[in-house]
């Protein structure tokens, strides 16, 4: 099966499974900003943790200006549960005033201008480029790059994110590049886990040479 057959399968079949994905991260669309982040926020934390916080530092510093005003050791006290709290809260203000100096207090959507902000690479960059503003973006996160792996959509990629965004820019139609990262991501956490993948009852079973095997044992 060519990979763009292939591709077009798992879109199918994930889209059954998960006809309405979102992104994990709660934010205010009118603010997008609270996206940036927010995913800033979710380096090695789980979004269940990085949701539960940012209400309280979303209502302290309600806009950018807010952000870029802010003494850092405020932003530490409220997102310490998050874990690197000092380096994250020296990004999360210093991107604040970059925003609000260079960019109108605006967010940008091209991936040279994101990732020239304090904090945030490749992967935030896709995320903001891919949700909010509905361009081919492929976020790269652990669930993406290990799954894709698997299916055989990408080859040996799970430790080279920008390897698996190239490949999967070219396999998965642009259109439907953001929501086939949020479909992997909840597969990935309900089914295909990394430890103990539910081969057995994973609707991709038929398609996965990963789960054939699994399934064959």
């Amino acid at each position: 099966m060519a990979k763009r057959e292939k591709a077009d399968k798992i879109i199918e079949i994930l889209k059954r499974e998960y006809p309405e994905p979102k992104c994990g991260l709660v934010y205010d669309r009118e603010k997008p900003h609270e996206l940036l982040i927010a995913a800033r926020l979710s380096a090695q934390c789980a979004d269940k943790r990085v949701n539960a916080v940012t209400p309280a530092l979303f209502a302290e510093f309600p806009d950018i200006k807010a952000f870029a005003a802010a003494e850092t050791g405020d932003i530490e006290r409220i997102i310490k549960p998050c874990g690197l709290y000092k380096t994250k809260a020296a990004d999360i203000k210093n991107m604040c005033v970059v925003l609000a100096d260079n960019f109108g207090g605006t967010v940008p959507e091209e991936i040279s201008e994101l990732t020239a902000l304090p904090g945030v690479g490749r992967k935030t960059a896709n995320l903001i480029r891919g949700e909010l503003y509905g361009k081919p973006a492929i976020v790269a996160d652990t669930h993406v790059m290990r799954l894709s792996d698997k299916l055989g959509l990408t080859a040996n990629s799970s430790k080279d994110a920008l390897k698996t965004e190239k490949a999967l820019l070219k396999a998965i139609p642009s259109a439907e590049s953001t929501a086939f990262c949020h479909r992997l991501v909840l597969h990935g956490r309900s089914v295909c886990k990394a430890r103990k993948p539910d081969c057995g009852n994973c609707a991709l079973n038929g398609i996965c040479e990963s789960g054939k095997k699994q399934i064959a044992r």
